[in-house]
């Protein structure tokens, strides 16, 4: 279920966000940052990042295989990112009860280094609203 979700995410398919691995309430994706995706300053700008870190969040809380959609969500900005870094999101489920999901997503540089922390609120719906 998960791979064809994100096989039908047409934003993450032209951002080239790539899906590595997704089960038991966990995802990570990746993303190269490219020139068009820079701000003012010559940094990777922070809606690029918070859109790869929803990407792994969105898979992470539909792996069980139930519509989950994001309630709410908070980013925190902790590094800059350079055009040409290859970054990866790696989401992990922390709670579910009853219909609502918590999930923590870092984002992280090559090296290693932490440049963003996530954290998403999940509920479960029964279709999509219209």
């Amino acid at each position: 279920m998960t791979n064809e979700l994100f096989a039908r995410d047409q934003t993450c398919r032209s951002l080239g966000i790539d899906l590595a691995s997704a089960a038991d309430g966990r995802a990570t994706v990746s993303m190269r940052v490219t020139q068009d995706m820079v701000n003012g300053h010559g940094i990777t700008h922070g809606g690029y990042l918070f859109l790869l870190a929803d990407a792994a969040f969105a898979v992470a809380s539909n792996v069980h295989g139930l519509i989950a959609l994001a309630q709410t969500a908070q980013i925190t900005f902790l590094r800059p990112v350079q055009v040409g870094e290859t970054l990866l999101a790696e989401a992990s489920e922390r709670t579910r009860l009853g219909r609502n999901g918590v999930y923590d997503v870092t984002i992280r540089r090559p090296d290693g280094k932490v440049v963003a922390e996530f954290r998403g609120h999940s509920v479960l719906v029964s279709q999509l609203p219209q």
